[in-house]
Protein backbone atom coordinates (compact mmCIF):
# COMPACT_ATOMS: atom_id res chain seq x y z
CA UNK A 1 0.00 0.00 0.00
CA UNK A 2 2.99 2.43 0.99
CA UNK A 3 6.68 2.87 0.27
CA UNK A 4 8.79 4.88 1.90
CA UNK A 5 11.65 6.80 0.45
CA UNK A 6 14.18 9.84 1.76
CA UNK A 7 14.32 13.05 -0.53
CA UNK A 8 17.34 15.45 0.73
CA UNK A 9 17.38 13.31 4.04
CA UNK A 10 13.84 13.67 4.48
CA UNK A 11 11.77 10.92 4.80
CA UNK A 12 8.46 10.63 2.69
CA UNK A 13 6.21 7.97 2.12
CA UNK A 14 4.15 7.12 -1.48
CA UNK A 15 0.85 6.14 -0.76
CA UNK A 16 -1.24 3.90 -3.60
CA UNK A 17 -3.90 6.57 -3.74
CA UNK A 18 -1.03 9.17 -5.55
CA UNK A 19 -0.75 11.10 -2.17
CA UNK A 20 2.41 11.73 -0.62
CA UNK A 21 2.99 12.11 3.30
CA UNK A 22 6.14 14.12 4.07
CA UNK A 23 6.49 12.31 7.59
CA UNK A 24 8.51 14.95 9.19
CA UNK A 25 5.88 17.89 8.72
CA UNK A 26 2.93 15.17 9.35
CA UNK A 27 1.65 17.18 6.10
CA UNK A 28 -0.43 15.19 3.58
CA UNK A 29 0.44 16.02 -0.69
CA UNK A 30 -2.40 15.61 -2.54
CA UNK A 31 -2.65 16.66 -6.83
CA UNK A 32 -4.90 16.55 -9.31
CA UNK A 33 -8.13 15.71 -7.57
CA UNK A 34 -10.18 17.08 -9.87
CA UNK A 35 -13.19 17.11 -7.74
CA UNK A 36 -16.20 18.71 -9.50
CA UNK A 37 -15.38 17.22 -12.92
CA UNK A 38 -17.91 14.52 -13.16
CA UNK A 39 -20.47 16.90 -12.39
CA UNK A 40 -19.01 19.00 -15.08
CA UNK A 41 -18.82 16.22 -18.19
CA UNK A 42 -22.72 15.28 -16.72
CA UNK A 43 -24.02 19.23 -17.64
CA UNK A 44 -22.59 18.56 -21.31
CA UNK A 45 -23.99 15.14 -21.80
CA UNK A 46 -21.81 12.68 -21.06
CA UNK A 47 -23.30 10.22 -18.95
CA UNK A 48 -21.10 8.95 -15.96
CA UNK A 49 -21.98 6.44 -13.04
CA UNK A 50 -23.01 8.36 -9.63
CA UNK A 51 -19.87 6.18 -8.20
CA UNK A 52 -17.16 7.71 -9.61
CA UNK A 53 -18.12 11.06 -8.12
CA UNK A 54 -18.12 9.96 -4.55
CA UNK A 55 -14.93 7.63 -5.74
CA UNK A 56 -13.05 10.45 -4.83
CA UNK A 57 -14.23 11.12 -1.25
CA UNK A 58 -14.04 7.80 -0.24
CA UNK A 59 -10.28 7.65 -1.45
CA UNK A 60 -9.90 11.10 0.59
CA UNK A 61 -11.02 9.57 3.41
CA UNK A 62 -9.18 6.48 3.19
CA UNK A 63 -6.03 8.35 2.94
CA UNK A 64 -6.63 11.02 5.43
CA UNK A 65 -7.69 8.21 7.81
CA UNK A 66 -4.49 6.20 7.42
CA UNK A 67 -2.36 8.97 8.01
CA UNK A 68 -3.93 11.39 9.98
CA UNK A 69 -2.25 14.31 9.07
CA UNK A 70 -1.52 17.49 11.00
CA UNK A 71 -1.66 19.35 7.15
CA UNK A 72 -3.68 18.84 3.96
CA UNK A 73 -1.86 20.68 1.09
CA UNK A 74 -2.95 20.18 -2.65
CA UNK A 75 -0.52 20.87 -5.29
CA UNK A 76 -3.18 21.96 -7.85
CA UNK A 77 -6.66 21.16 -9.74
CA UNK A 78 -8.64 20.74 -6.41
CA UNK A 79 -11.96 21.50 -8.25
CA UNK A 80 -11.97 20.66 -12.10
CA UNK A 81 -14.22 24.02 -13.23
CA UNK A 82 -17.15 25.92 -12.07
CA UNK A 83 -18.84 25.61 -9.28
CA UNK A 84 -21.21 22.56 -9.35
CA UNK A 85 -23.48 19.90 -6.80
CA UNK A 86 -19.73 18.72 -5.62
CA UNK A 87 -18.72 21.68 -4.55
CA UNK A 88 -21.52 20.93 -1.65
CA UNK A 89 -20.08 17.38 -1.48
CA UNK A 90 -16.48 18.85 -0.62
CA UNK A 91 -18.02 21.16 1.58
CA UNK A 92 -18.86 18.95 3.88
CA UNK A 93 -15.95 16.64 3.24
CA UNK A 94 -14.57 19.57 4.75
CA UNK A 95 -16.51 20.28 7.94
CA UNK A 96 -15.58 16.54 8.78
CA UNK A 97 -12.12 16.41 8.21
CA UNK A 98 -10.67 18.93 11.15
CA UNK A 99 -7.49 19.49 9.44
CA UNK A 100 -6.15 22.34 8.30
CA UNK A 101 -5.65 22.68 4.26
CA UNK A 102 -3.66 24.47 1.71
CA UNK A 103 -4.47 24.88 -1.91
CA UNK A 104 -1.55 25.64 -4.18
CA UNK A 105 -3.31 26.97 -7.02
CA UNK A 106 -3.79 24.83 -10.49
CA UNK A 107 -4.69 26.15 -13.77
CA UNK A 108 -8.03 24.62 -13.01
CA UNK A 109 -8.36 26.54 -9.77
CA UNK A 110 -10.99 29.07 -10.98
CA UNK A 111 -13.24 29.25 -8.31
CA UNK A 112 -13.61 32.11 -6.05
CA UNK A 113 -11.13 32.42 -3.58
CA UNK A 114 -13.77 33.65 -0.85
CA UNK A 115 -15.44 30.60 -1.17
CA UNK A 116 -12.11 28.42 -0.29
CA UNK A 117 -11.92 31.62 2.78
CA UNK A 118 -15.31 30.77 3.81
CA UNK A 119 -14.91 27.00 4.55
CA UNK A 120 -10.96 27.66 5.97
CA UNK A 121 -8.91 26.49 3.01
CA UNK A 122 -5.94 28.93 2.31
CA UNK A 123 -4.90 29.15 -1.21
CA UNK A 124 -1.18 30.50 -2.01
CA UNK A 125 0.42 30.33 -5.42
CA UNK A 126 3.20 28.43 -4.41
CA UNK A 127 4.70 27.62 -1.22
CA UNK A 128 8.43 27.24 -0.55
CA UNK A 129 8.74 24.99 2.76
CA UNK A 130 11.99 23.61 4.13
CA UNK A 131 14.11 23.44 1.03
CA UNK A 132 11.03 22.12 -1.27
CA UNK A 133 8.88 24.24 -3.56
CA UNK A 134 5.44 23.54 -3.58
CA UNK A 135 3.72 24.05 -6.77
CA UNK A 136 1.13 22.79 -9.28
CA UNK A 137 3.04 23.15 -12.48
CA UNK A 138 6.54 21.09 -12.63
CA UNK A 139 9.66 23.48 -13.04
CA UNK A 140 13.43 23.64 -11.74
CA UNK A 141 14.72 26.14 -9.34
CA UNK A 142 18.21 26.74 -8.13
CA UNK A 143 18.66 25.27 -4.54
CA UNK A 144 14.87 23.59 -4.21
CA UNK A 145 13.42 20.39 -4.90
CA UNK A 146 9.96 20.53 -6.13
CA UNK A 147 6.61 18.77 -5.34
CA UNK A 148 4.27 19.25 -8.33
CA UNK A 149 1.58 17.59 -9.96
CA UNK A 150 -0.80 19.09 -13.27
CA UNK A 151 1.45 16.54 -16.28
CA UNK A 152 -0.70 12.96 -14.58
CA UNK A 153 2.47 10.82 -15.09
CA UNK A 154 2.08 7.62 -16.31
CA UNK A 155 4.71 5.13 -17.79
CA UNK A 156 4.38 2.11 -20.26
CA UNK A 157 5.62 -1.33 -19.02
CA UNK A 158 6.32 -3.60 -21.48
CA UNK A 159 5.62 -7.83 -20.87
CA UNK A 160 6.05 -10.47 -22.75
CA UNK A 161 4.18 -10.94 -26.65
CA UNK A 162 4.67 -7.23 -26.93
CA UNK A 163 1.90 -6.37 -24.83
CA UNK A 164 2.04 -2.67 -22.69
CA UNK A 165 0.70 -1.72 -19.54
CA UNK A 166 0.37 1.89 -18.44
CA UNK A 167 0.19 2.96 -15.31
CA UNK A 168 0.54 5.77 -13.07
CA UNK A 169 3.05 6.69 -11.32
CA UNK A 170 5.23 8.73 -9.22
CA UNK A 171 8.18 10.54 -11.57
CA UNK A 172 11.08 11.80 -10.02
CA UNK A 173 14.11 13.05 -11.60
CA UNK A 174 17.22 14.72 -9.52
CA UNK A 175 15.39 17.89 -8.46
CA UNK A 176 11.77 17.51 -8.74
CA UNK A 177 9.32 14.56 -8.35
CA UNK A 178 6.08 15.08 -10.08
CA UNK A 179 3.14 13.54 -8.50
CA UNK A 180 0.31 11.29 -9.95
CA UNK A 181 -3.48 12.66 -10.41
CA UNK A 182 -5.24 11.75 -7.39
CA UNK A 183 -8.71 11.98 -9.12
CA UNK A 184 -10.54 9.23 -10.35
CA UNK A 185 -11.83 10.66 -13.23
CA UNK A 186 -8.81 11.48 -15.04
CA UNK A 187 -6.11 10.81 -17.84
CA UNK A 188 -2.71 10.32 -17.81
CA UNK A 189 0.76 11.43 -19.89
CA UNK A 190 2.94 8.58 -20.63
CA UNK A 191 6.40 9.75 -19.58
CA UNK A 192 9.65 8.87 -20.58
CA UNK A 193 12.29 8.15 -18.28
CA UNK A 194 15.75 9.55 -18.58
CA UNK A 195 19.22 8.88 -16.86
CA UNK A 196 19.00 9.60 -12.99
CA UNK A 197 15.24 9.45 -13.17
CA UNK A 198 13.10 7.31 -10.86
CA UNK A 199 9.77 5.76 -11.56
CA UNK A 200 7.43 4.81 -8.38
CA UNK A 201 4.61 2.59 -9.97
CA UNK A 202 1.09 3.06 -8.49
CA UNK A 203 -1.17 0.02 -8.75
CA UNK A 204 -4.82 -0.73 -6.84
CA UNK A 205 -2.95 -1.83 -4.07
CA UNK A 206 0.32 -1.04 -3.97
CA UNK A 207 3.39 0.93 -5.02
CA UNK A 208 6.20 -0.17 -6.60
CA UNK A 209 10.30 1.18 -7.95
CA UNK A 210 10.92 0.18 -11.24
CA UNK A 211 14.06 -0.12 -12.73
CA UNK A 212 16.10 3.04 -11.97
CA UNK A 213 17.84 4.91 -15.14
CA UNK A 214 21.33 5.24 -13.62
CA UNK A 215 24.03 8.39 -14.40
Amino acid sequence: MTLNIQINDRDFILHCSGALYWVEKQMLLISDAHLGKVSHFRKHGAAIPDGVMHKNFDKLDSVVHHFNPALICFLGDLFHSTLNNEWHLFQDWVARTPVPMVLVAGNHDIISPKKYKDINITIVSEWVHDGFLLTHHPEERDGLFTLSGHIHPAVLLGGMGRQFLKLPCFFRSPNQMILPAFGEFTGTYVMEPREGDIIYVITKDDVVQVARKEQ
